[in-house]
């Protein structure tokens, strides 16, 4: 399978960086989620992380969609879907590569990020398991965001209805568990809604909290989303 996959992959990630979109992208994502964290950073005066990884969730929550908004939307604007389509690849793999290019792109953006701890590091000393809980996190988070973006833009071949549409998505799913939907709710649903929130299982793996649970947690999103978007494939073909 992932013989299959991997021209799929390199077709997908080669075709960020033949455009200006992915320096664009990076650019904007580094520039604003540094301007965010040094923002508050020098007023603190702490040599923390914490704000930096709470601010993620919010930039991703828009970078992640316009990273995805492409992959299907695209394809199918333009009529490649249907010539794709007839390569000797599964819809699994041709799915799984395009989700692969634009989680490598994810983390590679996330890796020019720490830059950011570095710097802190200089001044301080940040808490370590901190920082390997928040990328790891971030990463897990992105990842999930991303398979969800995904399958949204394999529903329309309009690539700013299927940016709207991820965010719209995305933000439901990640206020989920927070505290302000929780205490409207009753008592029965509150774990129900906790669990099924993006955003909790973040919080805790940011603080350095890793839990397998958390893991298990957002790799079961990533498996469902592609699945859903396989089937999408599928019914559209």
């Amino acid at each position: 399978m992932m013989g299959n996959t991997r021209p799929i992959f390199k077709r997908e990630l080669a075709g960020y960086f033949n455009s200006p979109i992915a320096y664009i992208f990076i650019t904007v994502f580094l520039g604003l989620s540094s301007w965010l964290f040094f923002k508050g950073f020098f007023v603190v005066g702490e040599a923390s992380l914490r704000m930096f990884f709470g601010i993620l969730p919010w930039v991703f929550l828009f970078f992640v969609p316009a990273i995805t908004m492409r992959l299907w939307a695209e394809e199918r604007k333009v009529g490649t879907m249907e010539l794709l389509m007839t390569f000797p690849v599964t819809d699994a793999e041709a799915v799984l590569g395009k989700y692969l290019a634009s989680l490598a792109f994810l983390a590679l953006s996330l890796a020019l990020s720490l830059v950011i701890p570095a710097f802190v590091a200089l001044l301080g000393n940040p808490d370590t398991g901190q920082i390997v809980g928040g990328y790891l996190g971030g990463l897990l988070m992105g990842g999930a965001f991303l398979a969800i973006g995904l399958f949204i833009s394999s529903l329309t071949e309009n690539q700013i209805v299927a940016f709207i549409i991820s965010v719209v998505v995305i933000f439901g799913l990640f206020i989920l568990g927070e505290d302000f939907v929780l205490f409207g709710l009753p008592d029965r649903l509150v774990p129900v809604f906790s669990y099924v929130g993006l955003g909790g299982h973040y919080d805790s793996i940011s603080r350095g909290v890793i839990d397998s649970r958390d893991i298990i947690y957002y790799l079961s999103v990533i498996v469902f989303f592609l699945y859903l978007n396989v089937k999408s494939i599928e019914v559209r073909k």
